[in-house]
């Protein structure tokens, strides 16, 4: 899968004291909440969304459990595909890991990449960084191919 992630220029969240809230602007700004999102379902806003609760309830909430697709659609009242659908765009920004649940058999299961979102996120900085390495490695061949171009 490719990491993907949106980088927008924004004020830090401190100010914020709310952790819902904070939580919402956040992941509004790294693009896993679209802007103006609108709930499919019978939530009356984005707090109540499936993509929200999954991340906030769950993953935050309970950052040392393993939690199965089936444990999540269950404690979501949601179907495994819609639940398949948020964990990919987790997984896609690099905040998730695969671990094996020790319930039920040791059946596959995600939590926040090593149980704790401050070195989940240190994952996704690293992966940030070689990307604009990338960039700029991509940047300057167009350059270089442009002046031989002349």
């Amino acid at each position: 899968m490719n990491f993907q992630i949106n980088i927008e220029s924004h004020t830090p969240l401190v100010p914020i004291a709310d952790l819902e809230e904070a939580a919402m602007v956040f992941l509004t700004h790294i693009g896993y909440l679209p802007k103006g999102y609108e709930p499919r379902t019978s939530a009356n806003s984005v707090k109540e969304s499936v993509p929200f609760r999954l991340f906030f309830d769950c993953f935050l909430g309970r950052m040392d459990k393993v939690w199965t697709i089936e444990q999540l659609a269950h404690r979501l009242k949601t179907t495994k595909p819609t639940i398949y659908r948020h964990i990919n765009k987790l997984k896609s920004i690099d905040l998730l890991e695969e671990a094996s649940s020790s319930d039920k058999g040791n059946r596959k299961g995600y939590r926040i990449r090593y149980g704790n979102l401050t070195k989940a996120w240190n994952f996704v900085e690293s992966h940030v960084e070689i990307t604009m390495e990338n960039y700029r490695k991509s940047i300057d061949h167009i350059q270089s191919l442009t002046e031989k171009k002349k």
